[in-house]
Formats: C-alpha cells, structure tokens, sequence
C-alpha cells in the first residue's frame, strides 16, 4: 500500500497472529557467509542448468484503495500477492501477506486475506516447507504472515528494518516476534545459485526486489517497486526513449531500472496487479543510460 500517513501510523499489534504472553526475543542475525555481494550476471540467455525449478503466484487476498489514494474518482480493489521460488536449496516466500492492523486501518482498506496456510496447501506445501523469507518491505500488507515463520531468515535491508522499528510505520508485531530471524542486508546480494536481491527504493527506502534466474528466462518479483505493470512499462518506454536520444522534456525513471535491465527480464511480476511486464522484443540487454534530471526544484 502506499506509504502514506495512515500507513505509516500503523503501530497497534497484531495479537491475533502473536501470541501476548511470549516475550519478544533480541533479533538473531544468521551467518554472513550465506549471503554474498551479487555481480553482473554474466549469462544474457535464458539458463538451462538452472537450479530454479519453478516460481508460482500465491493469492492472499485483495483490498480496496480508496479514491483519494488512486488518482482518480473511484476506489481500486487491488491483490495481495506472494511469490513462491522452488529452488534446489529450498522453498523460498517472498512476502507473506496481509497483517491484521488497528481498526482504522481496517476500515480504511477493507481487507480480505486469505490465510497463508491456505495459499501454500493450495500449491502442494506447507508452512515447514518454507526454508527463506525475503520481504520487499515491511509495510503490514507484505509482512503478515511472518510471525507464522519464526525461525526462518527473512532478508531485509538494513535501511528498511530501521525505519520499520522506528515506530509509527507499520504493525509493531510484525517487525519483532517470538523467533524472528533477520539477516540485514547492504545492497545487493546473491540469496542462492541464480537467486538475487536488488534495492529497489521509491516505495519506501529500504524496499527491495527478487531476480530469479529460470531456465526459460529471467524473472522480477517486482514487489512495490511500481503499484502496476503499466507503471513499470512506463518507466522502461521513458528509459528508451532516453537511450533514443529524445529531445527533452522527457519522463524521469528510476536509476534502478538499469540494474534491473542488466539482467535481461523477461517477465516482471508485482505485489498488487495480477497483470505482468513482458518485453515488446526479447533481445538483450541495452547499454545503460542515466536518467534525465527533472527540469528546476521538485515542488515543495
């Protein structure tokens, strides 16, 4: 959701989900030596030795943004999504769903989740199965089924935990729970064999993205990093037209996108649109290009 000032009011704890008399422990950091700085991918073309077996779209349930956070005159009812990454390490979940937040929050959105047990029996596991969480944020309707995980790393950046235990940003008890294990990152990181993380921010600081390397292709679980497909088509349509040489004015995008480009995706996949990016040609990747400067101060 956006982070807007209601969101990032949202403190009251999820009790429902944690129970109140465990104490909530020191986070736990897990080695450093499992996750190591990512270079460039060094292979364009789709991998056939890939240790990527599969990335299936889990449904956890759908809210409704109201008008005055659209743009337009009517509400949107939007999905909450997950992603599940069968590797051979194991089964990675990036995001778990929707938190359960103070009553004006609920009333705001209108949540309907669908429990994450559910969502995973429906594609054959179960919550033990699940060996990686990763988060694209820790706004409540990304984080909510996390407590249901204890024990399991969840990867984070380190600017995006901060901010989530400031206070006032989201579900206290989503961020610390009985057995909650985080593993802070600085950058990009290489989760598993083909498997990488990239900061995405915009959304929020610490935001973050999944690139899974399939042997039919790449694949970007995009998270918040845009709220649509069509956002996301956008910013590349404007990367193009810079690398064309367009004559300004011209749309800004995000320094991100080259990262993102560099490894060749071929089908970019969101937290809160069912629609996916695919590329108009399936060439490789372009020469990166900087973004063009907006034109005078941005407005206070």
């Amino acid at each position: 959701m956006d982070s807007t000032d209601r969101e990032r009011a949202i403190s009251t704890p999820a009790t429902a989900q944690v129970p109140a008399a465990a104490p909530v422990p020191t986070t736990t950091h897990a080695p450093a030596p499992a996750i190591t700085p990512a270079p460039a991918p060094a292979r364009k073309r789709p991998v056939r030795d890939s240790p990527v077996r599969a990335v299936r779209r889990l449904d956890l349930g759908c809210f409704v943004r109201p008008a005055s956070e659209t743009g337009g005159r009517e509400p949107r009812v939007e999905p909450a999504l997950a992603y599940l990454v069968q590797h051979d390490a194991g089964l990675l979940l990036f995001d778990t769903g929707i938190g359960v937040a103070d009553p004006e929050t609920e009333a705001h959105y209108r949540p309907r989740r669908r429990p994450l047990e559910a969502a995973l029996a429906a594609a054959g596991h179960r919550l033990p199965d699940v060996r990686l969480v990763v988060n694209c944020h820790l706004h409540f309707d990304h984080c909510g089924g996390n407590p249901l995980l204890g024990g399991r790393p969840v990867l984070v950046q380190a600017a995006e935990l901060a901010l989530a235990r400031a206070g006032g940003y989201t579900v206290d008890a989503l961020v610390d729970f009985p057995g909650v294990v985080y593993e802070e990152l600085r950058g990009e990181a290489e989760v598993w064999p083909g498997v990488h993380i990239v900061p995405t921010p915009g959304h929020t600081a610490g935001h973050q993205s999944l690139v899974v390397r399939q042997r039919d292709g790449t694949v970007i679980l995009a998270g918040q990093a845009r709220d649509t497909a069509s956002e996301f088509a956008s910013d590349q349509l404007a990367r193009q037209a810079a690398r064309d040489g367009f004559g300004a004015p011209l749309p800004g995008f995000p320094s991100w996108l080259e990262r993102l480009a560099a490894f060749d995706p071929r089908r970019v996949l969101f937290a809160h649109d069912c629609s996916v990016w695919e590329p108009a040609e399936t060439g490789g990747p372009s020469e990166p290009v900087e973004p063009p400067q907006p034109a005078g101060p941005p407005p206070a």
